[in-house]
Protein backbone atom coordinates (compact mmCIF):
# COMPACT_ATOMS: atom_id res chain seq x y z
CA UNK A 1 0.00 0.00 0.00
CA UNK A 2 1.33 3.42 -1.01
CA UNK A 3 -0.27 6.62 0.28
CA UNK A 4 0.26 10.13 -1.08
CA UNK A 5 -0.81 13.01 1.17
CA UNK A 6 -1.90 16.51 0.27
CA UNK A 7 -2.97 19.19 2.76
CA UNK A 8 -6.02 20.91 1.29
CA UNK A 9 -6.94 23.27 4.15
CA UNK A 10 -5.84 24.52 7.54
CA UNK A 11 -9.15 24.72 9.38
CA UNK A 12 -9.17 25.36 13.12
CA UNK A 13 -10.36 22.26 15.02
CA UNK A 14 -11.56 20.64 11.76
CA UNK A 15 -13.86 17.77 12.58
CA UNK A 16 -16.84 16.64 10.45
CA UNK A 17 -17.06 15.67 6.77
CA UNK A 18 -19.64 14.48 4.29
CA UNK A 19 -20.05 13.88 0.59
CA UNK A 20 -22.56 16.13 -1.16
CA UNK A 21 -23.65 16.38 -4.79
CA UNK A 22 -23.43 19.91 -6.24
CA UNK A 23 -24.59 20.62 -9.79
CA UNK A 24 -24.52 16.89 -10.43
CA UNK A 25 -20.88 16.51 -9.36
CA UNK A 26 -19.44 14.64 -6.39
CA UNK A 27 -18.08 17.08 -3.81
CA UNK A 28 -17.52 17.04 -0.08
CA UNK A 29 -17.88 19.45 2.82
CA UNK A 30 -15.63 19.85 5.86
CA UNK A 31 -16.67 21.73 9.00
CA UNK A 32 -15.21 22.64 12.37
CA UNK A 33 -15.87 21.75 15.99
CA UNK A 34 -15.61 25.33 17.27
CA UNK A 35 -16.87 28.71 15.96
CA UNK A 36 -15.31 28.27 12.54
CA UNK A 37 -16.32 27.90 8.87
CA UNK A 38 -17.53 25.05 6.70
CA UNK A 39 -15.97 24.62 3.23
CA UNK A 40 -17.01 22.88 0.03
CA UNK A 41 -14.36 20.94 -1.92
CA UNK A 42 -14.37 19.18 -5.29
CA UNK A 43 -13.69 15.46 -5.29
CA UNK A 44 -10.11 16.30 -6.31
CA UNK A 45 -9.67 18.29 -3.08
CA UNK A 46 -9.94 21.77 -4.61
CA UNK A 47 -11.53 24.40 -2.36
CA UNK A 48 -14.65 25.64 -4.16
CA UNK A 49 -16.48 27.94 -1.75
CA UNK A 50 -17.36 28.73 1.84
CA UNK A 51 -20.68 27.34 3.08
CA UNK A 52 -20.87 29.34 6.33
CA UNK A 53 -18.66 31.33 8.69
CA UNK A 54 -20.23 30.10 11.95
CA UNK A 55 -21.69 28.98 14.38
CA UNK A 56 -19.77 25.71 13.92
CA UNK A 57 -20.05 23.02 16.57
CA UNK A 58 -20.39 20.43 13.80
CA UNK A 59 -20.11 16.78 14.86
CA UNK A 60 -21.87 15.17 11.89
CA UNK A 61 -22.99 15.99 8.34
CA UNK A 62 -24.90 13.84 5.85
CA UNK A 63 -26.26 14.39 2.32
CA UNK A 64 -30.02 14.50 1.83
CA UNK A 65 -30.86 11.48 -0.37
CA UNK A 66 -31.65 12.40 -3.95
CA UNK A 67 -31.00 16.12 -3.41
CA UNK A 68 -28.50 18.34 -5.20
CA UNK A 69 -26.62 20.85 -3.06
CA UNK A 70 -28.35 19.91 0.18
CA UNK A 71 -27.13 18.25 3.38
CA UNK A 72 -27.91 18.04 7.08
CA UNK A 73 -25.48 19.09 9.82
CA UNK A 74 -25.27 19.42 13.56
CA UNK A 75 -24.72 22.92 14.89
CA UNK A 76 -23.64 24.23 18.32
CA UNK A 77 -22.11 21.06 19.76
CA UNK A 78 -18.86 22.63 20.94
CA UNK A 79 -17.93 20.02 23.56
CA UNK A 80 -19.67 17.57 25.89
CA UNK A 81 -19.86 20.47 28.34
CA UNK A 82 -21.24 23.00 25.85
CA UNK A 83 -23.89 21.35 23.70
CA UNK A 84 -27.26 21.93 25.37
CA UNK A 85 -28.26 24.17 22.44
CA UNK A 86 -27.22 21.68 19.75
CA UNK A 87 -29.55 21.05 16.83
CA UNK A 88 -29.68 19.62 13.31
CA UNK A 89 -29.94 22.04 10.41
CA UNK A 90 -30.83 21.77 6.72
CA UNK A 91 -28.19 23.37 4.47
CA UNK A 92 -29.25 24.18 0.91
CA UNK A 93 -27.21 25.74 -1.88
CA UNK A 94 -29.10 28.57 -3.59
CA UNK A 95 -26.22 29.59 -5.86
CA UNK A 96 -22.45 29.85 -5.86
CA UNK A 97 -21.37 30.91 -2.38
CA UNK A 98 -25.00 31.30 -1.33
CA UNK A 99 -26.19 28.69 1.18
CA UNK A 100 -29.40 28.74 3.21
CA UNK A 101 -29.36 27.25 6.73
CA UNK A 102 -32.66 26.29 8.40
CA UNK A 103 -33.40 24.32 11.56
CA UNK A 104 -34.69 20.77 11.06
CA UNK A 105 -34.97 19.76 14.71
CA UNK A 106 -33.82 20.78 18.17
CA UNK A 107 -31.71 18.00 19.66
CA UNK A 108 -29.76 18.95 22.80
CA UNK A 109 -26.40 17.14 23.04
CA UNK A 110 -26.80 15.61 19.55
CA UNK A 111 -23.42 14.15 18.64
CA UNK A 112 -24.09 11.84 15.69
CA UNK A 113 -26.95 11.22 13.27
CA UNK A 114 -27.59 9.40 10.01
CA UNK A 115 -30.19 8.82 7.32
CA UNK A 116 -31.20 5.20 6.71
CA UNK A 117 -33.47 3.81 4.01
CA UNK A 118 -35.57 0.69 4.29
CA UNK A 119 -38.63 -0.48 2.34
CA UNK A 120 -38.67 2.75 0.33
CA UNK A 121 -38.69 5.07 3.38
CA UNK A 122 -35.94 7.37 4.68
CA UNK A 123 -35.46 7.57 8.44
CA UNK A 124 -33.40 10.01 10.49
CA UNK A 125 -31.62 8.49 13.51
CA UNK A 126 -30.41 11.05 16.06
CA UNK A 127 -27.88 10.07 18.75
CA UNK A 128 -27.51 12.33 21.80
CA UNK A 129 -24.33 11.99 23.86
CA UNK A 130 -26.12 12.69 27.14
CA UNK A 131 -29.32 14.35 28.37
CA UNK A 132 -28.03 17.02 30.73
CA UNK A 133 -25.38 18.12 33.20
CA UNK A 134 -24.94 20.30 36.26
CA UNK A 135 -21.18 20.85 36.12
CA UNK A 136 -18.18 20.23 33.85
CA UNK A 137 -17.65 16.56 32.93
CA UNK A 138 -20.93 15.58 34.59
CA UNK A 139 -21.88 12.18 33.10
CA UNK A 140 -24.80 11.31 35.41
CA UNK A 141 -27.44 11.95 32.74
CA UNK A 142 -27.48 9.19 30.13
CA UNK A 143 -27.91 9.84 26.42
CA UNK A 144 -30.46 8.38 24.04
CA UNK A 145 -31.32 7.72 20.39
CA UNK A 146 -34.33 9.23 18.63
CA UNK A 147 -35.77 8.77 15.15
CA UNK A 148 -38.27 10.17 12.67
CA UNK A 149 -39.42 9.47 9.18
CA UNK A 150 -37.62 11.95 6.91
CA UNK A 151 -39.78 13.37 4.10
CA UNK A 152 -38.32 13.72 0.61
CA UNK A 153 -39.17 17.44 0.64
CA UNK A 154 -37.66 19.33 3.59
CA UNK A 155 -38.76 22.81 2.50
CA UNK A 156 -41.46 23.09 5.20
CA UNK A 157 -39.08 22.78 8.16
CA UNK A 158 -37.71 25.80 10.03
CA UNK A 159 -37.59 27.27 13.55
CA UNK A 160 -41.38 27.51 13.55
CA UNK A 161 -41.99 24.00 12.22
CA UNK A 162 -39.59 21.39 13.56
CA UNK A 163 -39.34 17.70 12.74
CA UNK A 164 -40.75 15.70 15.64
CA UNK A 165 -38.50 12.95 17.02
CA UNK A 166 -39.55 9.77 18.83
CA UNK A 167 -37.49 7.84 21.37
CA UNK A 168 -35.79 4.66 20.12
CA UNK A 169 -33.53 3.80 23.07
CA UNK A 170 -32.57 5.61 26.29
CA UNK A 171 -30.24 4.88 29.21
CA UNK A 172 -27.17 5.15 26.95
CA UNK A 173 -24.31 6.61 28.99
CA UNK A 174 -21.64 8.39 26.88
CA UNK A 175 -23.57 7.69 23.67
CA UNK A 176 -20.65 8.46 21.35
CA UNK A 177 -20.11 5.84 18.64
CA UNK A 178 -21.86 5.84 15.27
CA UNK A 179 -21.27 3.99 12.01
CA UNK A 180 -23.26 2.46 9.16
CA UNK A 181 -23.53 -1.20 8.19
CA UNK A 182 -25.51 -3.51 5.93
CA UNK A 183 -27.23 -6.10 8.11
CA UNK A 184 -29.59 -8.71 6.71
CA UNK A 185 -29.62 -6.95 3.36
CA UNK A 186 -30.70 -3.54 4.67
CA UNK A 187 -29.09 -0.44 6.15
CA UNK A 188 -28.55 -0.31 9.91
CA UNK A 189 -26.74 1.79 12.50
CA UNK A 190 -23.97 0.65 14.84
CA UNK A 191 -24.08 2.69 18.05
CA UNK A 192 -21.47 2.63 20.82
CA UNK A 193 -21.97 3.66 24.46
CA UNK A 194 -21.07 2.59 28.00
CA UNK A 195 -23.71 -0.16 27.91
CA UNK A 196 -22.18 -1.75 24.81
CA UNK A 197 -22.50 -1.77 21.04
CA UNK A 198 -26.06 -1.63 19.71
CA UNK A 199 -27.34 -2.55 16.27
CA UNK A 200 -30.33 -0.37 15.35
CA UNK A 201 -32.42 -1.46 12.37
CA UNK A 202 -35.03 0.83 10.78
CA UNK A 203 -38.67 -0.35 10.75
CA UNK A 204 -39.25 -3.32 8.48
CA UNK A 205 -42.76 -1.98 7.85
CA UNK A 206 -43.59 1.71 7.80
CA UNK A 207 -45.12 2.86 11.07
CA UNK A 208 -43.59 0.12 13.22
CA UNK A 209 -40.72 0.29 15.72
CA UNK A 210 -36.97 0.17 15.22
CA UNK A 211 -35.27 -3.09 16.18
CA UNK A 212 -32.55 -2.62 18.81
CA UNK A 213 -30.02 -5.35 19.69
CA UNK A 214 -27.06 -5.12 22.05
CA UNK A 215 -24.56 -7.21 20.09
CA UNK A 216 -21.71 -6.83 22.61
CA UNK A 217 -22.24 -5.59 26.21
CA UNK A 218 -18.72 -4.11 26.52
CA UNK A 219 -18.21 -0.33 26.92
CA UNK A 220 -17.71 1.13 23.45
CA UNK A 221 -16.56 4.49 22.15
CA UNK A 222 -16.88 3.59 18.45
CA UNK A 223 -17.55 0.40 16.53
CA UNK A 224 -17.75 -0.86 12.94
CA UNK A 225 -19.07 -4.04 11.33
CA UNK A 226 -17.20 -5.39 8.29
CA UNK A 227 -16.33 -8.85 6.94
CA UNK A 228 -12.54 -8.70 7.03
CA UNK A 229 -11.76 -12.33 6.19
CA UNK A 230 -14.52 -13.01 3.65
CA UNK A 231 -16.21 -15.81 5.61
CA UNK A 232 -19.64 -14.21 5.33
CA UNK A 233 -19.69 -13.06 8.97
CA UNK A 234 -19.25 -9.44 9.98
CA UNK A 235 -16.36 -8.83 12.35
CA UNK A 236 -16.82 -6.14 15.02
CA UNK A 237 -14.08 -3.51 15.20
CA UNK A 238 -14.15 -1.88 18.61
CA UNK A 239 -12.66 1.23 20.21
CA UNK A 240 -13.09 1.20 23.97
CA UNK A 241 -13.84 2.57 26.48
CA UNK A 242 -15.14 6.13 25.89
CA UNK A 243 -12.38 8.05 24.05
CA UNK A 244 -10.26 5.08 25.04
CA UNK A 245 -6.99 3.50 23.98
CA UNK A 246 -8.00 -0.12 23.32
CA UNK A 247 -8.36 -1.18 19.67
CA UNK A 248 -9.74 -4.70 19.14
CA UNK A 249 -11.52 -6.90 16.59
CA UNK A 250 -14.15 -9.44 17.63
CA UNK A 251 -15.27 -12.48 15.63
CA UNK A 252 -18.78 -13.92 15.50
CA UNK A 253 -18.55 -17.53 16.72
CA UNK A 254 -20.72 -20.53 15.84
CA UNK A 255 -23.11 -19.69 18.67
CA UNK A 256 -23.78 -16.16 17.44
CA UNK A 257 -21.65 -14.36 20.06
CA UNK A 258 -18.82 -11.92 19.45
CA UNK A 259 -15.53 -13.14 20.93
CA UNK A 260 -12.14 -11.32 20.97
CA UNK A 261 -9.93 -12.18 18.00
CA UNK A 262 -7.23 -9.47 17.67
CA UNK A 263 -5.82 -6.49 19.55
CA UNK A 264 -3.63 -3.73 18.13
CA UNK A 265 -0.16 -4.35 19.49
CA UNK A 266 1.12 -0.84 20.24
CA UNK A 267 1.36 0.18 23.92
CA UNK A 268 -1.93 1.78 24.98
CA UNK A 269 -0.10 4.90 26.20
CA UNK A 270 0.68 5.53 22.51
CA UNK A 271 -2.93 5.12 21.31
CA UNK A 272 -4.73 7.51 23.64
CA UNK A 273 -8.10 8.91 22.57
CA UNK A 274 -8.79 6.60 19.64
CA UNK A 275 -11.35 8.45 17.58
CA UNK A 276 -11.32 8.46 13.77
CA UNK A 277 -12.96 5.39 12.28
CA UNK A 278 -14.23 4.38 8.81
CA UNK A 279 -14.71 0.86 7.46
CA UNK A 280 -14.97 0.30 3.72
CA UNK A 281 -13.56 -1.55 0.71
CA UNK A 282 -10.25 0.11 -0.16
CA UNK A 283 -8.04 -1.22 -2.96
CA UNK A 284 -10.32 -4.25 -3.16
CA UNK A 285 -9.89 -5.18 0.52
CA UNK A 286 -12.16 -4.68 3.53
CA UNK A 287 -10.27 -1.95 5.40
CA UNK A 288 -10.71 -0.17 8.71
CA UNK A 289 -9.22 3.33 8.95
CA UNK A 290 -8.47 4.34 12.55
CA UNK A 291 -6.81 7.44 14.00
CA UNK A 292 -6.13 8.71 17.50
CA UNK A 293 -5.80 12.19 18.93
CA UNK A 294 -3.18 11.74 21.68
CA UNK A 295 -0.03 9.66 22.15
CA UNK A 296 1.61 9.13 18.76
CA UNK A 297 -1.47 10.61 17.01
CA UNK A 298 -1.19 8.07 14.19
CA UNK A 299 -3.57 7.05 11.43
CA UNK A 300 -3.60 3.39 10.38
CA UNK A 301 -5.29 1.06 7.88
CA UNK A 302 -6.25 -2.40 9.18
CA UNK A 303 -6.81 -5.32 6.78
CA UNK A 304 -6.90 -9.13 6.89
CA UNK A 305 -3.77 -10.88 5.62
CA UNK A 306 -5.04 -14.20 4.26
CA UNK A 307 -1.56 -15.69 3.80
CA UNK A 308 -0.54 -14.95 7.39
CA UNK A 309 -3.98 -15.72 8.76
CA UNK A 310 -3.91 -12.54 10.84
CA UNK A 311 -4.68 -8.85 10.76
CA UNK A 312 -2.26 -6.29 9.41
CA UNK A 313 -2.09 -2.64 10.54
CA UNK A 314 -0.18 -0.16 8.36
CA UNK A 315 0.56 3.38 9.53
CA UNK A 316 0.01 6.00 6.81
CA UNK A 317 0.41 9.18 8.89
CA UNK A 318 1.55 10.23 12.37
CA UNK A 319 1.64 13.23 14.71
CA UNK A 320 -1.62 14.50 13.24
CA UNK A 321 -4.45 13.54 15.62
CA UNK A 322 -7.16 12.55 13.15
CA UNK A 323 -10.68 13.11 14.51
CA UNK A 324 -12.66 11.64 11.60
CA UNK A 325 -12.04 9.89 8.28
CA UNK A 326 -14.05 9.45 5.08
CA UNK A 327 -13.35 7.24 2.04
CA UNK A 328 -14.65 7.50 -1.50
CA UNK A 329 -13.67 6.38 -5.00
CA UNK A 330 -13.02 9.34 -7.28
CA UNK A 331 -14.57 9.53 -10.74
CA UNK A 332 -11.23 8.49 -12.26
CA UNK A 333 -11.09 5.39 -10.04
CA UNK A 334 -8.57 6.75 -7.51
CA UNK A 335 -9.12 5.68 -3.88
CA UNK A 336 -9.30 8.70 -1.58
CA UNK A 337 -9.39 9.04 2.21
CA UNK A 338 -10.04 12.51 3.64
CA UNK A 339 -8.97 13.03 7.24
CA UNK A 340 -9.71 15.87 9.63
CA UNK A 341 -6.45 16.06 11.56
CA UNK A 342 -8.00 18.08 14.35
CA UNK A 343 -4.98 18.30 16.63
CA UNK A 344 -2.96 20.21 14.01
CA UNK A 345 -5.90 22.00 12.28
CA UNK A 346 -5.22 20.16 9.02
CA UNK A 347 -7.62 18.76 6.41
CA UNK A 348 -5.64 16.01 4.69
CA UNK A 349 -6.37 14.35 1.34
CA UNK A 350 -4.80 10.88 1.03
CA UNK A 351 -4.59 8.93 -2.22
CA UNK A 352 -4.26 5.17 -1.67
CA UNK A 353 -2.51 3.03 -4.29
CA UNK A 354 -1.25 -0.55 -4.46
Amino acid sequence: MHVTKKVISNLNKCYAMSEVTVEGKRCFVVAAEKHDPCYLFSEEGELLEKVWDEPGGVMTMAPVPGADGQFLATHKFYSPNDSADAKIVIVTRKGKGDWEVRTLCEAPFVHRFGIFRRAGVNYLLVCCLKSGHSYKNDWRFAGACFAAELPDDLSAFNDGHLLELSLVQDGMLRNHGFSRAVWGGHEAAVIGCEQGTFLMEPPRVRGTEWTVTNILPVPSSDAVLIDFDGDGKLELGLISPFHGNSLTIWHLNEFGYYVPQWKYGAPEKETEMLHATWADMILGKPTWIVGWRKGTKCSIAITWDAEAGDYRAETFDSNTGMANAMHFVRSDGKEIVVGTNREIDEVAYYEFEE
